[in-house]
């Protein structure tokens, strides 16, 4: 799965429980995410996905279980969690969740302030940010003026201009439309080919299944598949009882399956018929 002779994070009989609630977030979880992948993390809302980014970013600390990064448990006290969040970065679903400052540029050098950072080095850092992202016109722009999809952007490159070893994001392409959603796999793409390990929850199957490299599926706190999208989307019994479906690229190869089946003798139709045997099909479900 990797080179590395253990995974970059790894959850290990995890527990979670938020106070007042009388089930875990996360039971007894064991998960390994493999360095240098692009994973996936799916399930219904509930399942657990959240509150796993907060366990990895170290802002929980499990009551049960052991989270490692590269292969040491974490350790919570607050020079640690400092170091740690400068090797994992963890992107919020909402970006007004993360954007702190007046300004993009402002936004972009918080977190380096944090650090200690001579302004020198802050300013290099920034403006390397800017460039990567795309965000030379957007610098100076109050963060309140942005459109949702650029305030994404930011927020990616608030988290990237630390470097980090892996990068964690909780629904990315919520809200987006398909243009923004275009820009930000783009974007990812950018970010893990410099590296990054990236670890991405989202409930959108068809780009799951087209982006991922591994799969995660998770259910009431705990992992129930994992593997290639291959192996974890041809589960389909398993995903259909966690009412997780399948990419609409895997449904439709498995109607035209079907009705080459049901006529083996049969020419391949013409593209126009068997895209409205498809539609019939669909229409039936």
């Amino acid at each position: 799965m990797t080179n590395s002779p253990f995974p970059i994070l790894e959850f290990d009989r995890t527990s979670y429980q938020y106070p007042c609630n009388s089930r875990s977030a996360i039971q007894g979880l064991s998960l390994k995410v493999p360095a240098g992948k692009r994973c996936g993390l799916i399930g219904q809302n509930g399942c657990g996905k959240t509150t796993l980014f907060l366990l990895a970013n170290g802002l929980y600390q499990p009551q049960q279980g052991t989270v490692r990064w590269e292969g040491e448990p974490f350790r919570y006290d607050r020079k640690s969690l400092t170091q740690l969040r400068q090797q994992i970065g963890l992107v919020f679903q909402n970006p007004e969740h993360q954007l702190v400052a007046s300004t993009v540029e402002e936004d972009i050098s918080y977190g380096l302030y944090n650090l200690g950072l001579a302004e020198a080095e802050i300013a290099k850092m920034v403006q390397e940010a800017i460039d990567q992202f795309d965000l030379t016109e957007l610098a100076n722009q109050p963060i309140h003026n942005l459109s949702l999809g650029q305030k994404k952007r930011v927020s990616i490159a608030d988290i990237m201009v630390l470097k980090p070893k892996l990068l964690l994001l909780d629904e990315p392409t919520a809200y987006l439309d398909p243009r923004h959603t275009r820009q930000l796999i783009s974007l990812l793409q950018q970010i893990h080919a410099t590296g990054t390990t990236i670890l991405l929850a989202s409930h959108d199957l068809d780009f799951i299944y087209r982006w991922a490299d591994w799969v995660f599926v998770m259910d009431r706190g705990q992992l129930i598949l994992e593997g290639t999208p291959e192996t974890v989307f041809a589960q389909r019994d398993v995903l259909e009882q966690l009412q997780l479906g399948v990419p609409l690229a895997i449904e439709l190869m498995e109607q035209i399956k079907d009705l080459m089946d049901k006529n083996p003798n049969s020419k391949l139709p013409a593209f126009e018929e068997l895209q409205q045997q498809i539609l019939d099909a669909r229409r039936r479900l």
